[in-house]
């Protein structure tokens, strides 16, 4: 029976049973104190074999809240080990070593239904009957004497629905096949003691014994296979390995007995290097005089392994492969502690991606996962040397350690590698396009002489970059009071809107053969209390991080409209008002409703207003032909902004029923000196208008520039040529001075 088919049939028989989904159990079946003592007793080695690993994984899952249950064949809670929150939250609900976990008390559990089924199970969440666990999830397995399949009882996690993950119950099944393993090989040792060495080749261990010089006597086939050696090449001789020799010659001489030596060996006949669990205990005569050595190999190897991958997953990013946050620490914690002196030097370098969540956002998050995998390899690639360390934190940002250096130019030299290395585009899902980084430095011992210290700095550093421009790198500098300022900034955006501290400005688009204004760009600037007037690089990334953004581009958007409706009911010749739409903005579902509100309350003319989107947020193209499609429909204006900049293409311009394209200003600025920018400028301006679409060049400073874009066939501009970024009134002076003048053909 599957899975869904068996919590199905145990919520209906607990429907049946009139339980309460919603009530607390009152848990009636325990076992008497003395019941659970017989039963611990009873299975007292199979405790330990399952204690030993489970305190193992506890170990290696260090920092995820696991809560281990530990049933026997009737469901009876033997031990409960873990996070102490969880255990304390199950006892308060009756959970607790000595009951007997049952249908008819504890509804559909996972406890019961492996009991039932023999086969591993996981519930999570709503899964379980009774509410009061739908904020957990459980998984259980089973375990037994492999060799006669009697069922022993259940080991179950129990953890908080944030952290489910189906690694958890994969994780569960090794570990439980490892203690079956292990207790039906302490079985068969047990056996061997009682039946003194009988059937010594049935056994799956490898068997040696000695006489009382050392000499092999017995050496069976999997000892053959574990050492590789041959029975006829030992037989009568001392045993050839140095390591097993040597205990069996401690054995001989001492009396001592071994058990669980882990030992590594390599075979002789071409196999991968085995992993064992080694026993030796003397051999006695009537007279309890030693007269020999037994000792055997226990093929450990799919457990090692499987450990080996366990302690792997907790000290790297399963994404990328790279080491992450706890090996970072700790391999810089080991670094202080024991291989630095005063005159070490070491870095410590944060990369953080710019704009990666534009991307997360309109690529999704399964193609942003593929950007991070190429960003990972790439930062390998310039990080390859034996003292160097790449590792992920999280999310888009990464860490460099550079060890060994003799000057701070090392660091240095590495930082520009990397920089020049995201020149080249990255390919993701058929689009080839650029993203730049970030990078903060710290150097020890002069930024600081602890873990926290270096990356706290290096932190620093990599967010002064981000604020001073990105795409480069800067090395920390001890600043006083630098983070008060980003604090206040943080703190001041929402009540900035309150107060009416932010102010539009409007840049003037001119009509490049009339040179008169048919239209506006309204920009944010913040007239701060205190700091004064705040550019936007300052506090839109604050406000986009926060997601102040929304209400600060509604505002945008409701101020600008209003304006642009009191010129127009002013009597001046009607124009556009562009606004820039953030992709927070774009990705929230009532976009349109929004700014159909703000049309309403404004009266303005919907064929007035153009919106202004970048080319990343199209990048879904599904849900930006809807959206746009739906802003058209109200008679509003599209504009790409910055093209050339981004990823999209003018195959899909059609598809978005776009109206403008505005050339990006970097293109704008060479397009004299640079025959590159020349070409790609003359190249969109074409082609935009074979597609029927206008085209808007921004930046615009010189005449040849303006000369160039006009021979061209681009026909509106904007730019400190003509005008800067002005407040609405001397917007309006300059409306009111066009008004006397007749248009011209020149400036």
């Amino acid at each position: 029976m599957t899975k869904i088919a068996l919590i199905s049939e145990s919520k209906k028989r607990c429907e049946q049973l009139g339980i309460d989904p919603q009530g607390i159990p009152s848990f009636t079946n325990f076992y008497s104190e003395d019941e659970l003592n017989v039963k611990r007793a009873e299975y007292e080695e199979i405790l330990s074999v399952i204690n030993f690993f489970v305190h193992k994984m506890l170990e290696l899952m260090k920092g995820i809240p696991l809560l281990i249950l530990i049933s026997d064949e009737n469901g009876c809670i033997l031990e409960m080990a873990g996070d102490e929150a969880i255990k304390s939250v199950v006892q308060q609900s009756g959970i607790q070593v000595g009951l007997v976990f049952n249908e008819q008390e504890a509804g559909t559990n996972s406890i019961n239904l492996v009991l039932d089924s023999r086969q591993p199970i996981q519930l999570v969440g709503a899964e379980h009957y009774y509410e009061f666990l739908g904020s957990s999830a459980c998984y259980s397995v089973p375990f037994q004497y492999t060799d006669i399949s009697n069922l022993l009882g259940t080991i179950t996690i129990m953890t908080t629905i944030d952290q489910h993950n189906p690694f958890l119950l994969a994780m569960l099944c090794t570990v439980v096949d490892s203690i079956e393993r292990e207790l039906l090989l302490k079985k068969q040792n047990k056996r061997l003691h009682i039946l003194n060495q009988v059937v010594i080749e049935t056994t799956r261990n490898g068997i040696i014994i000695t006489d009382r010089d050392g000499a092999v006597t017995e050496f069976n086939k999997f000892a053959e296979i574990i050492t590789g050696s041959k029975k006829q090449d030992v037989i009568n001789k001392p045993i050839l390995d140095d390591k097993t020799n040597n205990f069996i010659k401690e054995v001989l001489h001492t009396g001592q007995d071994y058990e669980d030596m882990e030992l590594v060996l390599r075979s002789q006949m071409g196999q991968d290097e085995l992993v064992c669990l080694f026993d030796a205990f003397p051999i006695r005569d009537e007279n309890m005089q030693i007269m020999g050595a037994f000792a055997q190999f226990r093929d450990i190897t799919e457990r090692y392994h499987t450990q080996k991958q366990i302690n792997y997953l907790a000290y790297h990013d399963d994404l990328t492969g790279l080491p992450n946050r706890r090996f970072f620490t700790a391999h810089i914690e080991e670094l202080l502690s024991c291989r630095v002196n005063e005159n070490s030097i070491f870095a410590v370098m944060f990369l953080d991606l710019d704009s990666f969540k534009k991307i997360n956002d309109t690529l999704g998050h399964n193609n942003g996962d593929i950007l991070l995998k190429l960003v990972a390899e790439r930062l390998k690639a310039c990080c390859h040397a034996p003292n160097q360390l790449v590792s992920r934190m999280g999310g888009d940002e990464f860490t460099i350690l550079l060890e060994e250096m003799t000057d701070h130019n090392e660091a240095i030299h590495v930082a520009e590698e990397i920089i020049q290395a995201f020149e080249k585009p990255f390919a993701v899902d058929g689009y080839e396009f650029y993203i730049t980084a970030s990078i903060g430095i710290a150097f020890y011992p002069q930024d600081g002489r602890n873990v926290e210290m270096l990356m706290k700095n290096a932190d620093i550093a990599l967010y002064r970059m981000k604020d001073d421009g990105k795409n480069n790198y800067t090395i920390f500098k001890p600043i006083p009071n630098s983070g008060i300022e980003r604090l206040t900034l943080e703190n001041s955006i929402r009540k900035a809107l309150q107060l009416n501290e932010f102010v539009l400005y409007y840049q003037p688009k001119i009509d490049t053969l009339t040179g008169q204004i048919i239209g506006t760009e309204a920009l944010v600037r913040w007239n701060h209390p205190t700091l004064g007037l705040i550019p936007p690089g300052k506090f839109i990334p604050i406000a986009e991080e926060t997601g102040l953004i929304v209400p600060l581009g509604e505002w945008v958007l409701r101020t600008a409209c209003s304006q642009n409706k009191i010129w127009k009911e002013k009597g001046y010749p009607p124009m556009s008002v562009s606004v820039n739409l953030s992709s927070r903005q774009f990705s929230k579902h009532n976009l349109v409703e929004s700014i159909k509100e703000i049309l309403l309350e404004t009266r303005i003319d919907p064929q007035y207003l153009e919106l202004e989107i970048t080319e990343s947020m199209t990048m879904n193209v599904e849900v930006a032909i809807e959206v746009l499609g739906r802003l058209k429909e109200l008679g509003i204006q599209i504009c790409i902004d910055d093209f050339g900049t981004g990823y999209s293409n003018l195959y899909y311009l059609k598809l978005f029923s776009i109206d403008r394209l505005k050339i990006d200003q970097s293109f704008v600025r060479d397009i004299m000196t640079d025959s590159n920018d020349a070409n790609i400028v003359a190249t969109i301006i074409a082609m935009a208008h074979n597609l029927g679409i206008d085209v808007i060049a921004e930046g615009v400073e010189t005449k040849e520039q303006l000369d160039f874009l006009r021979s061209q066939g681009c026909h509106e501009v904007q730019g400190f040529y003509y005008h800067p970024p002005l407040p609405a009134e001397q917007i309006e002076q300059l409306l009111l001075k066009t008004l006397s003048m007749k248009p011209t053909s020149q400036r």
